[in-house]
């Protein structure tokens, strides 16, 4: 009988992540993070750490009255590393709406994202996907 494999998928790892998400729940997103992971962001600049990580989950997800994530392409680039495109849509707690896609990059070790690279900017999606295939590489 064929073994099962105890490697983690981790597309659909990352599908979780995104569920967590649009259910606002940060404790389920936090689960899939390393203690000390890394996020990458270009609003922010760099997160590190669990407290950090939270603190900037809960107010991303709390300045909004609405929202959503949807996935529109997902990919394991390979190495554990995946290239997630999002669209993002939502009402600010103050007004005005949003709608915008974005490029994640996940980096997964051992069933857990390391790192997390995020831009806001759809016209980033082609570094993001530079920045997956490099990563990818690196990770061989």
């Amino acid at each position: 009988m064929p073994e099962e494999s105890t490697t983690p998928n981790v597309i659909e790892l990352t599908r979780r992540t995104l569920e967590a998400g649009n259910r606002r729940d940060v404790d389920a997103i936090l689960s899939f993070f390393a203690a000390d992971a890394l996020w990458e962001t270009t609003l922010d600049g760099p997160i590190e750490g669990e407290e950090a990580i939270r603190g900037a989950f809960e107010d991303w997800l709390g300045s909004y009255e609405a929202y959503e994530i949807q996935l529109e392409e997902i990919a394991h680039v390979g190495g554990g590393v995946v290239l997630a495109l999002t669209r993002h849509r939502g009402r600010l707690a103050g007004g005005g709406d949003l709608h915008q896609v974005s490029p994640w990059v996940y980096v997964w070790e051992d069933g857990v994202i390391t790192r997390f690279l995020t831009t806001w900017d759809d016209r980033g999606i082609d570094e993001a996907r530079a920045a997956a295939e490099r990563l990818a590489e690196q990770r061989g």
